[in-house]
C-alpha cells in the first residue's frame, strides 16, 4: 500500500510538500508519479520520475512550478508544489508507473491527501 501525506489547506501562491511512503510495496522498484482527482472528474496526470531519478516528466498545468523527487534508499517519493494556484486544489495521489509510458499508473490507488488552495 502507498500512504500518501502532506495535504492541507494553503493561501494561492504558498507552497506544500507531498510525501509517498510504501507499506508492503516498494517505492524504489518502480518509476513513479503523481496524479490528482477533484470531484467530477478523472484522476490526471501531475508528475513522473524514472526509476533512478534521471527524467521527469509534469503536466503542462504545473511545469515550472512543481517538482518530483525520490530517494531510493528511504524508499520515498516527494512532490514540492509552489506557487500554488486555486485549481490545483484535488486529492493527490502516488503510484507507480509502467516502464514503458511515465504517464500509466499500475497497480491500486491509496487514500490520496488533500491540497486546497484558497483564499
Amino acid at each position: 500500500q502507498l500512504v500518501e501525506s502532506g495535504g492541507g489547506s494553503v493561501q494561492p501562491g504558498g507552497s506544500l510538500r507531498l510525501s509517498c511512503a510504501a507499506s508492503g510495496r516498494t517505492i524504489s522498484s518502480r518509476p513513479m508519479g503523481w496524479f490528482r482527482q477533484t470531484p467530477g472528474k478523472e484522476r490526471e496526470f501531475v508528475a513522473a520520475i524514472s526509476l533512478g531519478g534521471g527524467r521527469t516528466d509534469y503536466a503542462e498545468a504545473v511545469k515550472g512550478r512543481f517538482a518530483i523527487s525520490r530517494d531510493n534508499d528511504k524508499n520515498t517519493l516527494t512532490l514540492q508544489m509552489n506557487s500554488l494556484k486555486p485549481e490545483d486544489t484535488a486529492v493527490y495521489y502516488c503510484n507507480h508507473l509502467a516502464a514503458y509510458d511515465l504517464r500509466t499508473p499500475l497497480g491500486s490507488w491509496g487514500q490520496g491527501t488533500q491540497v486546497t488552495v484558497s483564499s
